[in-house]
């Protein structure tokens, strides 16, 4: 199932928040499990979910494991690790990643260099975006990404 919709959230002092329960419960059913071959694993799967700021806009994006392990593969795939380029703009794309684990309570803690990156003081909205979900500050997405008539444009070349 893919994550679809917005929702506002509020970090606490600690730099928790709430995962919006509508994308909890996606991730509890299409992505649940984690790191069950961990000697630690209590008898409840855990929900890992890996968070980098996106390439393009100054947002965070979780993705779950699978979907993470996926992106890294198919992007070694494209990449020769031979050519020292090539293996940079991997490096970047790791480098730029934490893991973060969502609490019982339905919390993930959002690592302060995250959350410096970003630009977020408390307010964060997030959206649903196919197999990821975006943190974004809630300021960020009160304006529009695109102006309407550049949207009307864009919509209709694109849905030919």
């Amino acid at each position: 199932m893919l994550f679809t919709g917005n929702f506002d959230g509020k970090l606490d002092k600690k730099n928790r928040v709430f995962v919006p329960a509508r994308f909890r419960r996606i991730l509890a059913r299409d992505y649940a499990g984690g790191t069950a071959a961990d000697e630690n694993a209590t008898d409840e799967p855990s929900t890992v979910l890996f968070a980098r700021r996106d390439v393009f806009r100054n947002c965070l994006v979780l993705y779950p494991e699978s979907v993470w392990e996926n992106e890294l593969s198919l992007l070694r795939s494209r990449l020769n690790k031979w050519n020292p380029q090539e293996q940079d703009v991997y490096r970047q794309f790791l480098l730029g990643a934490e893991t973060v684990e969502m609490d019982s309570s339905g919390r993930i803690l959002i690592p302060k260099r995250l959350i410096e990156q970003i630009g977020i003081e408390s307010e964060v909205r997030f959206l649903g975006v196919d197999h990821t979900i975006e943190v974004w500050t809630k300021q960020d997405l009160d304006k529009p990404l695109v102006d309407e008539e550049t949207f009307r444009k864009l919509i209709v070349e694109y849905m030919r």
